[in-house]
């Protein structure tokens, strides 16, 4: 949540302002940017809204050789001019933006700061006001009041601060929340994502928690917050910065749900040698060695752990558990004996799995995360890490994610249970599933103007929808509705079919949407009488059917696939119809309001 880049030793205006833009899926309640010409002109520029109003502000003089800017996701304070960063000392000294929460913020402000005057209601304002205080009063230079105040301070942060005194430096801090240094020719940069800065550089240096440092133009010191020196190696990064790219597409989530096929694709040749899968043995044994599995998410993610249990036990014959991280890390249960731990997160920067993690790693237990980011928080802790290798993913709502993460844990599954010595698992003949999951996808996304019809036809003046399944197909109508809910703005919920009887089937009244999905073999005809119990009660069903399971009239017609992945395909058409039932009522798809992509505060 949030975004923050920052500049020094190039003209910073464009850069800060296309950075922003790459990361306005972070946050988009207001956003603001500071610049500094090293000329004695600096200039501070705030907007309520997207990147767009920000933009409008600025005049041409506004330039600079250094600058901070930030997009924000509110969270203490209201989006408004005066709570946007970045956020500034009383005597103009001191400029700052921040991603994070800042725990201690309250008693900070009324021990140091009970005689200062503020200007907004972010925590924020007290670490800017903060430092100054110190830098003031202590006689201390920036980078040693900064210091000064990062030891007294409790919760999650990535800051970048300037000090007008010395305007050519941007003191940085890192705990918890993402980001990284960019090296430049004769610059350098800060993002809290690479993909925000890809146009300026491919060299890329991983921050830890606890890191600080002073970054100027051609220098880069960083320490601990005892002053010691820190080495952190810059890699290259192989990412192609046209994937960040809309290219012809209207939104980045249309663009994303057609790239499915192909990151089928691209799982099935970098994780098989020939027909053999290939995944790092040592992540395979800790699996095979364990007594029962733990699978930890939230949103979208635990929705394909719940797919991933069952290709868990079915191919590997290890129990698994799906928890909430928000509620796993918090009411921590009792484990059994050689437990493995699995982490589904598409940024890994998921603060509620990382508040998990830490007890995993407290507890000398292995772990895995299952990630889209390289050198992420989550990945850089856990023991061991897969990818899955499913390009950037920019719009809010994750689709190609969530199909890699199922396509990662069969593939997990597979390797697993062959180690164990299991016939089902040698016989799961992966890698061909997973062509025709991309076929089946393929022939999906080129039917979607079906699918617009159906948005059209049933979703457009809705308040209420339902998605039902049984199996499988329950974890996919969770998904399928969360889709809809979080880009449509339309009360949706996920119902295992058969407990609509239960009670929930009192909401059903003529004109509700109801969503059907059929994959199960062992409950197909179980779910056409669930089917039969809505249109009774005035129900406008929507079938999504497997091939084998399709009826007349039904809606969507499923490509064949084993039934254990039949969600990559089923989710495909649910995908589809939250993206046009948004944009057909003029809905910003890819920005949906009060969500923001990565989730790093808990």
């Amino acid at each position: 949540m949030c975004g923050i880049v920052g500049v020094v030793g190039k003209p910073a205006r464009d850069v800060l302002l296309n950075g922003l833009k790459n990361l306005e899926y972070r946050g988009y309640d207001s956003a603001g940017i500071y610049l500094n010409d090293l000329q004695g002109h600096q200039y501070l520029t705030k907007a309520v809204g997207r990147i767009k109003n920000l933009e409008a502000k600025l005049t041409p003089d506004e330039q600079g050789v250094v600058g901070i800017a930030h997009t924000r996701w509110a969270t203490h304070g209201k989006p408004t001019v005066a709570n946007a960063h970045p956020q500034y000392s009383s005597d103009n000294r001191f400029y700052l933006v921040h991603n994070g929460v800042i725990e201690n913020y309250a008693t900070l402000k009324n021990k140091y700061l009970s005689d200062v005057e503020f200007h907004s209601d972010t925590d924020t304002e007290v670490i800017v006001q903060l430092v100054d205080k110190f830098a003031r009063e202590d006689n201390l230079p920036a980078f040693a009041a900064f210091k000064k105040v990062l030891n007294l301070v409790e919760g999650s942060y990535a800051f970048l601060l300037v000090d007008n005194t010395e305007p050519d430096h941007i003191f940085i801090a890192k705990n918890k929340s993402p980001m990284m240094l960019g090296v430049g020719d004769g610059f350098n940069i800060i993002a809290s994502d690479a993909i925000s800065v890809l146009d300026q550089t491919r060299t890329f240096i991983d921050l830890h928690d606890g890191d600080v440092a002073d970054v100027t133009k051609d220098k880069i010191v960083i320490e601990d917050l005892q002053g010691n020196a820190v080495d952190r190696p810059a890699k290259e990064l192989d990412i192609d910065p046209n994937a960040s790219s809309k290219g012809t597409y209207e939104f980045f989530m249309l663009k994303e749900i057609d790239e499915q096929p192909a990151v089928m694709r691209r799982l099935a040749q970098d994780y098989f040698d020939g027909n053999n899968v290939k995944v790092d043995p040592a992540i395979v044994q800790a699996a095979a060695d364990s007594d029962r599995i733990y699978i930890l998410a939230a949103g979208t993610s635990y929705h394909a752990g719940l797919v991933g249990k069952n290709l868990l036990e079915k191919y590997t014959g290890i129990p698994v558990e799906v928890g909430l991280a928000s509620e796993f890390g918090y009411h921590f249960p009792r484990l059994s004996k050689k437990p493995f731990f699995i982490f589904l997160t598409q940024s890994g920067e998921t603060a509620d799995s990382r508040v998990v993690l830490t007890q995993v790693n407290d507890r000398q237990l292995p772990s895995l995360t299952i990630t889209n980011v390289e050198g992420s928080t989550l990945s850089r802790e856990a023991t061991y890490t897969m990818l899955l290798k499913a390009g950037p993913e920019i719009a809010v709502a994750s689709t190609k994610a969530y199909t890699a993460q199922v396509a990662v844990q069969a593939i997990l599954a597979k390797a697993v249970g062959e180690k164990l010595g299991l016939q089902v698992a040698r016989d799961f003949d992966l890698k061909h599933q997973l062509g025709l999951a991309a076929e089946g996808m393929q022939q999906l996304v080129d039917g979607k103007e079906k699918i617009d019809e159906l948005a059209k036809k049933y979703l457009a003046t809705t308040r209420n929808a339902f998605y039902i399944g049984r199996g499988v197909d329950y974890a996919v109508a969770l998904e399928g509705a969360l889709k809809l809910k979080e880009v449509s703005y339309i009360q949706t919920e996920g119902f295992a079919a058969a407990e609509l009887k239960h009670g929930t089937i009192a909401l059903i009244e003529k004109g509700t949407p109801v969503v059907a999905l059929i994959n199960d073999p062992a409950t197909a005809d179980l779910t056409r009488g669930n089917i039969r119990e809505v249109q009774s009660r005035g129900a406008n069903v929507i079938v999504f059917a497997a091939k084998e399971f399709a009826q007349p009239g039904d809606d969507v017609v499923l490509p064949q696939i084993e039934y254990y992945l039949s969600p990559l395909v089923t989710v495909v058409p649910a995908q589809l119809l939250a993206y046009y039932a948004s944009k057909n009522k003029g809905l910003d798809v890819d920005k949906p309001r009060n969500l923001a992509k990565s989730v790093t505060v808990e």
